[in-house]
């Protein structure tokens, strides 16, 4: 990552200024650098200017929006090569930084990476900050963008291992066979027909007597759709359909590295949906971990299959806060995008708290209604429940109330419908995985529960 804290006399100063206060900033500038500001500055608001030998002096960049998170994310692709110490308004620190942090991301797992500058911010906890935020980030963009080849069940394992190994912890699986054993049925329906055997990612930390909060994660690593098969368009990034797993894992991060004062527990129903001899067939009926039967309407509404076994037993620890994230439904992107993640709740306060906190820190999320007159939807005449709705309407909140048939009433319950996408190329966010809504929900749960 490109952000350090050192005390260097090479550096450049880069000073970003908004652009209502450009004008007066410049008033006191000398000629030389009024003239040169004037005749050269880029349409990106970039000047270069040079000293008496015509070496780098200094960088000035006027920003529309600099208080804007990922205001400032393009400027590290866009600067020589160098180190260049900041100089901006105090409360503008966090976020030119984190967006300079988030700008340098690259997914490096297959090919060089590029030489990139670097920021020196004089505020060691600063930096400290915002790499955590930026690192728990690019965590989920390394998980996201990673092909299906290399990021199956097991390699979701060894993530959830490699973050107890370095913030304590402990890491249960519950694999193949084993899922019938000790009756998680659906999760092991759909993933039974890859090669890759599905499993139960149950990562724990934390204090004994500290509030409880579990995060529940969708991690399908790839998603043919199943006997229902997808056209190869729709087919062609499922790699990103284990993108809950990798935003519970991510979130999970910061949540250790700030030693937040809670039990955590990050269950991850890990699978492949696979097309074999012995895939799951619409028309099938499935017992869940609940007891409720399912039928299958469609093998591709696959995610809401894993995620309610491991929301049954989220249940039993009676948490404080429920959260699950899912990639769950094509309807969401039609309600509200790609780049807003919706969410459920059946908790008016949290949900009005969250929605406030995200657009303060541009990490902004949305309220969809838990609307029951659409739960007949899902009847089925066979079963319990269907897995998908009659119609093609509201999807979203079908899919909503299907998960909340299986978290107890009492529980303060989110659901999260997200992307984990880019699907254009945005200011310090590249096309390929990302992380929605993370910080918004750390932020909630350190003023909840932070000391």
């Amino acid at each position: 990552m490109s952000l350090v804290n050192i005390t260097d006399k090479n550096t450049v100063p880069l000073i970003i200024i908004n652009q209502n206060n450009f004008d007066t900033w410049l008033l006191n500038e000398s000629e030389q650098v009024q003239s040169w500001i004037q005749q050269t500055t880029a349409s990106n608001g970039i000047s270069l200017i040079p000293d008496a030998t015509g070496k780098l002096s200094k960088v000035v960049v006027k920003l529309a929006n600099p208080e804007h998170f990922f205001a400032s994310g393009d400027l590290v692709k866009l600067l020589p090569l160098g180190h260049y110490q900041l100089h901006a308004e105090e409360e503008l620190q966090e976020a030119i930084a984190f967006g300079w942090a988030m700008g340098s991301y690259q997914f490096d797992l297959y090919k060089p990476k590029q030489e990139l500058a670097t920021l020196v911010v004089d505020d060691k906890a600063l930096v400290e900050k915002v790499l955590k935020f930026s690192n728990a980030s690019c965590l989920v963009r390394d998980l996201v963008n990673t092909p299906a080849a290399d990021m199956m069940p097991e390699d979701l394992g060894q993530t959830a291992l490699s973050l107890v190994e370095q913030y304590g912890g402990q890491v249960k699986q519950i694999i193949g066979d084993e899922l019938l054993e000790q009756n998680y049925p659906t999760i092991h329906a759909v993933g039974r027909a890859s090669v890759h055997k599905p499993r139960l990612i149950d990562l724990t930390w934390g204090e004994q007597g500290a509030p409880k909060v579990t995060l529940v994660g969708k991690g399908v690593c790839f998603d043919s759709g199943g006997l229902d098969l997808k056209p190869a368009a729709g087919m062609r990034n499922m790699k990103k359909d284990m993108g809950g797993s990798a935003h519970v894992l991510g979130l999970a991060q910061l949540i250790m590295s700030h030693k937040l004062p809670i039990q955590l527990r990050v269950l991850i129903p890990a699978v492949e949906n696979a097309v074999s001899s012995n895939a799951l067939r619409p028309g099938d009926v499935v017992t869940t971990r609940k007891g409720l039967t399912v039928e299958i309407d469609n093998t591709d509404a696959e995610g809401r299959l894993v995620l309610c076994d491991a929301l049954d037993e989220a249940n039993n620890d009676k948490p404080d806060l429920l959260i699950d994230i899912a990639t769950l439904t094509g309807a969401m992107r039609v309600a509200l995008g790609t780049e807003l993640p919706g969410f459920f709740s059946n908790n008016d306060e949290i949900a009005n708290e969250l929605m406030s906190a995200g657009t303060s820190i541009n990490d902004p999320v949305w309220r969809m209604p838990l609307y029951n007159d659409y739960k007949s939807l899902l009847d089925s005449n066979v079963a319990d429940i269907a897995n998908g709705a009659a119609g093609p309407f509201g999807g979203a909140i079908t899919a909503a109330l299907y998960l909340q048939e299986f978290v107890n009433p009492e529980i303060n319950w989110l659901h999260f419908d997200v992307m984990a996408w880019n699907v254009r190329k945005l200011s310090g966010r590249p096309i390929g995985g990302e992380a929605f809504g993370i910080r918004t929900l750390f932020n909630y749960l350190q003023g909840q529960y932070g000391k």
